[in-house]
């Protein structure tokens, strides 16, 4: 029998050897599959820039407000006036509620649109009555200065002020007394005369009658057409005079004496 020669069986079991690798090496199996997907659900979690703001709203502050005033009650109706208030400054203004009904839809007509204008381009309640409609003009003056009053006490800077008078007491807390000493509005005391009563409010600043409106007045048959023709007078007289020493209209010598009594009243209060 013939025997295998050494070098014939070194270089099949190298071969065999060499087979073997080359088998394993293709066998290998590819990443990780669970590996994969769990990065790849990771990278889906938490993508590069796309963290949701927090509060990215609640830092600004509306760059528009509305507010309405109080309802004032006239001889005729009701009227009530809403702002929109922008950076401080009316920038419109609308009747809500007005008088309506029979020759009241003419006059509202005709005042509610002028007074709007006028409330817009005074920035304030300083406007003058519309001839004609001289108890829509008083009640829209009323609420429009109860419309201004509450923007006012709402705005941001009321409630920044307050705050940093903390830091600054003396800087702060003077300008915030000032401020309330320097405009104020008062009601004088109603008075009874012979033909219905009488009530004047006042707005006073840095000591001066800037507005004076009867609240109160005689009416009912010949007594609205003497409040009609007195009151307007008696107003314009009392902020020309800043005192109740005022001439009493003729004709109208009740209403007169009662007004002037009310606006002494009122002033006394203003000035204590």
């Amino acid at each position: 029998m013939r025997k295998s020669h050494p070098i014939r069986r070194v270089v099949l079991a190298t071969a065999a050897t060499v087979s073997g690798v080359v088998l394993l090496l293709s066998l290998k199996p590819s990443s990780d599959p669970a590996a994969a997907s769990a990065a790849g659900a990771a990278a889906q979690q938490n993508p590069a820039g796309q963290e949701s703001p927090q509060g990215g709203q609640a830092g600004g502050a509306p760059s528009a407000g509305t507010v309405t005033g109080d309802a004032a009650q006239t001889q005729y109706g009701t009227v009530q006036v809403r702002l929109t208030v922008a950076n401080g400054k009316v920038t419109k203004a609308e009747a809500v509620q007005a008088p309506k009904g029979g020759l009241s839809d003419q006059k509202t007509a005709l005042a509610v649109p002028k007074l709007n204008q006028e409330a817009v381009a005074a920035q304030s309640a300083q406007i003058d009555a519309v001839s004609g409609a001289t108890y829509t003009s008083t009640g829209y003056k009323k609420s429009l200065q109860s419309a201004l009053d509450k923007a006012k006490s709402s705005s941001p800077g009321a409630s920044t002020g307050s705050s940093s008078g903390a830091g600054s007491s003396s800087g702060s807390g003077s300008g915030s007394s000032s401020g309330s000493a320097r405009t104020r509005t008062v009601t004088g005391k109603a008075v009874q005369t012979q033909y219905g009563t009488v009530q004047v409010r006042i707005t006073v600043d840095n000591g001066k009658i800037t507005e004076a409106e009867a609240v109160q007045a005689p009416k009912g048959g010949l007594s609205d057409q003497k409040t009609a023709l007195a009151v307007p007078r008696l107003n314009k007289e009392a902020v020309a005079a800043g005192t109740a020493n005022i001439d009493a209209v003729s004709g109208a010598t009740y209403t007169s004496t009662g007004y002037k009594q009310s606006l002494q009243s009122a002033l006394d209060q203003a000035g204590g």
